[in-house]
């Protein structure tokens, strides 16, 4: 049975990692709790800005150490109001489609995403997703220690990841599909046999040109 692997920001949402970050530090217990976090991430803001460009893995690691001190009760509480306000309303119109129409041929569908899991399941229950490669948070004494557990799901790291879950499953990679929206995952686009890209980057697009790879574009 083949795989196909989809990317989650630009892909199959409009939004990315930094929406649902914002939306877990305005509803911490207390309105000066939330501008702390607030406070702190907006001194992080410059090095996050330059790591996007240089080094996705570091700013995945800057950015969730913005979840320090949270408790994991309230990670799981405010989980799913987070995905029904901030990731539900964001799905592009046709993403649903696009993963059914994997789903309709067999593939096992997999939500690949520098996301955190718990928020991932959530939209992989909601697509009919089968599986999800994702960010997990470190936790220690019930509070998330602001530090990720390894590998960190960024970058080329998810081509890794990707090869790792296929021979898991007994997937043949040649056979597999994989689908994203940036040139940062052409190493994880270029693991498979049938690449795509979807709502590409001018850069991707233009790879996508020269290699005769499918180009697909969800409406908002």
């Amino acid at each position: 049975m083949p795989a196909s692997y989809f990317d989650v920001d630009g892909t199959l949402v409009t939004t990315n990692l930094v929406h649902p970050t914002v939306f877990y530090m305005m509803n911490q217990p207390t309105p000066m709790h939330s501008l702390a976090k607030l406070g702190r991430a907006l001194v992080k803001a410059p090095w996050m800005a330059m790591a996007e460009l240089q080094d996705r893995r570091l700013f995945n690691e800057l950015l969730f150490s913005s979840f320090e001190g949270v408790s994991e009760d309230r990670l799981v509480a405010l989980a799913e109001e987070a995905f029904a306000k901030v990731l539900k309303p964001a799905i592009y119109a046709k993403a649903r489609d696009l993963v059914k129409c994997s789903l309709d041929k067999g593939h096992d569908v997999v939500l690949v995403s520098g996301a955190l899991d718990f928020l991932m399941q959530l939209l992989a229950d909601h697509l009919g997703a089968t599986g999800i490669i994702a960010n997990r948070l470190e936790v220690k004494d019930r509070f998330a220690t602001g530090k990720l557990l390894r590998p960190v799901v960024a970058g080329p790291e998810k081509a890794r990841l990707i090869r790792e879950h296929a021979h898991a499953h007994g997937h043949d990679l040649d056979e597999c599909f994989a689908y994203s929206d940036s040139y940062s995952d052409v190493p994880m686009l270029s693991v498979v046999g049938y690449p795509a890209a979807v709502n590409p980057d001018r850069k991707l697009k233009m790879l996508a040109q020269a290699y005769h790879w499918p180009i697909l574009h969800l409406a908002a």
